[in-house]
């Protein structure tokens, strides 16, 4: 066992809070990456390299670019510098809803556009006489009990992905028994309860919030979300890319919530 922690550097691409549903994404992305600050700071002049752009701060855009393919290809290949050091968790947002639709009212509902858009509008409702909790209740039954469920579930933030994710990955890094130290870009909805519950997971060695642009590490990160969330969103509507997903799957977390 390391008598240091295991520093990972994480990042999320596709974070919307509890909104899962009618916005602007419909993956949200977390990623987990082991690299040293050299070996990161490294991958960035690489990726400057290759990519040759003027811009100041370079993000996953530049590599999801038509003329860029071939650095991308690299990058997520066995030959890049993530290859087998790195994890990604992936969640379509609108399964997940229907999960939670499905875990509060019975497995016999049908979770239909408009029903899981009013259930999504109810659960992030903090006005519990928001005109969005009578329409949900409308079409999925008013019963005292389906009330309570939903009182508990919107109370327990039940739809936002971003705490569950950062324990998995807590999980996945620290499953040799290893402890685990996440260096993670600037999240300022991790605080109070949510934070408090990142921060007593099991294997976790500590948490630092950090600007990526001073972190080469977080920035590696950045470029391997921003890139997994569109190849998955991509698939997920039809418009997949058959070698980008191939090349995604060996860094997806098996217990990730897509496809």
């Amino acid at each position: 066992m390391r008598s240091v922690p295991l520093e990972i550097a994480c990042d999320e691409s596709g974070s919307e809070g509890e909104k899962l549903i009618g916005g602007q994404t419909g993956v949200f992305a977390h990623a987990g990456v082991r690299l040293s600050l050299d070996e990161a700071a490294a991958c960035l002049v690489e990726l400057r390299r290759r990519i040759r752009s003027p811009a100041v701060e370079y993000k996953a855009n530049h590599l999801l670019r038509t003329k860029h393919r071939r650095v991308l290809e690299w990058f997520l290949g066995p030959l890049g510098p993530v290859h087998g050091r790195a994890h990604v968790y992936l969640v379509d947002k609108k399964r997940l809803l229907a999960n939670e639709l499905r875990t509060l009212a019975g497995p016999g509902i049908r979770p239909d556009d408009d029903l899981l858009a009013a259930f999504n509008d109810v659960l992030r409702a903090r006005n519990r006489r928001d005109p969005a909790t009578g329409s949900f209740f409308a079409m999925a039954g008013d019963t005292a009990e389906l009330r309570a469920k939903v009182a508990e579930a919107r109370d327990a933030k039940a739809l936002d992905p971003l705490v569950p994710a950062i324990l998995r990955a807590v999980e996945y890094w620290s499953a040799g028994g290893e402890q685990v130290f996440l260096v993670h870009d600037e999240q300022p909805s991790l605080k109070g309860d949510r934070l408090a519950r990142i921060e007593a997971s099991p294997g976790l060695a500590g948490v630092r919030f950090v600007d990526s642009r001073t972190d080469p590490r977080v920035q590696a990160a950045d470029f391997l979300v921003g890139v997994a969330r569109r190849i998955a969103e991509d698939e997920l509507n039809g418009n997949g890319d058959r070698i980008l997903t191939g090349l995604l799957a060996p860094y997806v977390d098996s217990a990730s919530l897509w496809y």
